[in-house]
């Protein structure tokens, strides 16, 4: 056979093999979004601010100035960074029991409601105990809050769990229904008949009152969020219950066929979730305001899933998101000297999370070489 025979003989490759080759990757899709690169968050915030800063814009002011004034307000002085920290220890309370449920996939979006039944329960020691010593009442007020909220949680847990009801739903109402029942609280019986008709209840006694630190408002509520974010991370990480957490939120699948009894973990989880917003009612309704009143939460619960979200669940990060969102409002206050309102705060706080949002999504996408 000649040789131009023998190399008529090969197949001949296609015309579009380079082409081929060229183009050798292909896109999957990660549903559990577990290997988000870390620069999600920080890109999220700087864009949150771009978007931000053109609306702050297209009302003649400059946003780096609103941004520095800002910053100025919520940590350039010592009375602004403690402001700060009151702000933040709902935050980090209610962040930490939004961060428990997500470990399990219970997405938990009541923290608001059971925050305010906290407040509500904690208000009702200094109603029916009104004259008992403050080691007597401030555990009480604990117990009461921490009860309260857990059970709060457990009304969300108990429909997810045996009737397959959506935890979002039932959640999100029990919000209003926690707003309605502090409303008939403080526009009933327990109004002050000596507050000239403002919406709450009475003061406080000393005894009913957190100690604060010197002339600050910074009270001892920040105890309470730093030994329960120390709780949360060593319970998560180095335990056999934070193992099984760990799993459960990882694959459902593999843990049910392991022996973990996951509706039992979801009743558990839901049950510490509200008792930590609730313990954070009590320290606000304890520390800050002195009383029960109309309006005593910003927002903090629903301010708590994007701080969760920000610190991915870390226990560290938990703590830094916190104080940033802490900042955040104080900020906001801040700005209402140069012409703005404080719910700029607010704008600011629901662009993060539209961005964190579209980058877990986006980073559930993978781009892989074919072999």
């Amino acid at each position: 056979m000649s040789k131009t025979q023998a190399a008529s003989a090969l197949p001949l490759e296609p015309a579009d093999a380079p082409r081929r080759r060229r183009f050798s990757y292909r896109i999957e899709i990660d549903p559990s979004g577990a290997g988000n690169p870390w620069w999600i968050a920080p890109l999220s915030i700087l864009l949150a601010l771009v978007l931000c800063g053109i609306f702050i814009a297209a009302n003649g002011m400059n946003p780096i100035a609103v941004y520095a004034k800002m910053i100025k307000g919520a940590f350039g002085s010592s009375f602004g960074i403690t402001e700060t920290l009151v702000k933040a220890i709902p935050l980090l309370l209610c962040g930490i029991g939004v961060a428990i449920a997500y470990r399990i996939s219970v997405w938990n979006i009541g923290a608001e409601g059971q925050f305010l039944v906290g407040a509500v329960a904690a208000t009702a020691v200094t109603i029916w105990f009104p004259n008992l010593p403050i080691y007597g009442t401030i555990p009480l007020m604990v117990v009461f809050a921490i009860a309260a909220g857990g059970v709060w949680g457990l009304l969300t847990a108990i429909p997810r769990t045996y009737f397959q009801v959506n935890e979002l739903v039932t959640s999100l109402m029990l919000n209003y229904v926690a707003i309605l029942l502090l409303d008939y609280f403080v526009f009933g019986p327990w109004k002050d008949p000596k507050g000239f008709n403002f919406p709450g209840t009475p003061m406080f006694n000393e005894a009913q009152t957190l100690p604060a630190l010197g002339d600050t408002r910074l009270h001892l509520g920040l105890a309470f969020a730093l030994v329960a974010v120390v709780l949360y991370g060593l319970l998560v990480k180095y335990t056999k219950w934070g193992y099984e957490l760990r799993l459960i939120g990882a694959n459902p699948e593999a843990a049910k066929n392991a022996g973990i009894p996951i509706k039992r973990h979801i009743l558990l989880v839901m049950l510490i979730s509200g008792g930590l917003a609730g313990l954070a009612g009590m320290a606000e309704v304890s520390g800050v305001s002195h009383r029960l009143m109309y309006g005593i939460s910003p927002g903090y619960g629903y301010t708590a899933i994007i701080v969760a979200w920000l610190a991915k669940l870390n226990p560290a990060l938990l703590v830094v998101s916190a104080v940033l969102f802490g900042g955040l409002i104080v900020g906001g206050y801040s700005v209402q000297t140069i012409g703005l309102p404080s719910s700029i705060s607010n704008m600011i706080q629901g662009a993060i999370l539209f961005f964190l949002i579209a980058g877990g999504m986006f980073g559930k996408f993978r781009l892989r070489r074919n072999a």
